[in-house]
């Protein structure tokens, strides 16, 4: 199944094939990431998107955010984003045939940001065409198995990256943890699906 989220804008590809993109890790003040399922599918990811002609990555994300989560700037807090671009190639089953060969995948800026927010602002159907029907938040560290198998590297370096601007944050309410060290046993929270 092809995804608008797969589909190249030829415009945009760089000269390796890769598209421009960002990708989100939303957190609440327990250090716990937002993560979306995919609609009709039984698949969770961050929110993540293509950058159009013209647009900065910030600005990409901002749009991202309101079209996937229905979040306003204001409703968040930049804490931090990735030196580089990461990439991920995805698998030719996945690419029309008519585009293999020009477009590998995707390459994205990370960002990472506090949600100062309340929960019922998160509005999935912001949007026409949503982009999950289901969210929830988990562990910092939260095991990546429900993520696509083609993404999971990407996820773990934006995660491992990103993680040093949440030590950094002060304790914002009562017993929050500040720390995102990775547990030992890497076992998924009994998380709450919205």
């Amino acid at each position: 199944m092809i995804t608008n989220e797969l589909l190249p804008d030829w415009n945009m590809l760089d000269r390796d094939g890769y598209r421009p993109n960002v990708g989100i890790i939303l957190c609440n003040y327990r250090n716990e990431v937002f993560w979306g399922k995919r609609i009709r599918e039984h698949s969770w990811q961050f929110p993540q998107g293509g950058i159009k002609h013209g647009e900065t990555p910030v600005q990409a994300m901002y749009r991202e955010l309101e079209e996937e989560v229905g979040l306003m700037p204001d409703h968040v807090r930049i804490l931090g984003r990735t030196r580089h671009w990461l990439r991920y190639d995805v698998p030719s089953r996945w690419i029309r045939r008519e585009w293999r060969g020009n477009y590998k995948g995707q390459k994205q800026i990370w960002f990472l940001l506090r949600f100062v927010a309340r929960d019922c602002d998160v509005r999935l159907r912001a949007n026409a065409k949503p982009e999950f029907d289901a969210w929830r938040w988990s562990g910092y560290w939260v095991p990546l198995e429900s993520v696509i198998e083609f993404k999971r590297d990407v996820y773990q370096q934006a995660l491992n990256e990103l993680a040093r601007f949440l030590i950094r944050q002060p304790r914002r309410r009562e017993g929050a943890p500040s720390d995102p060290t990775p547990p030992s046993d890497q076992t998924p929270p009994s998380d709450q699906t919205r």
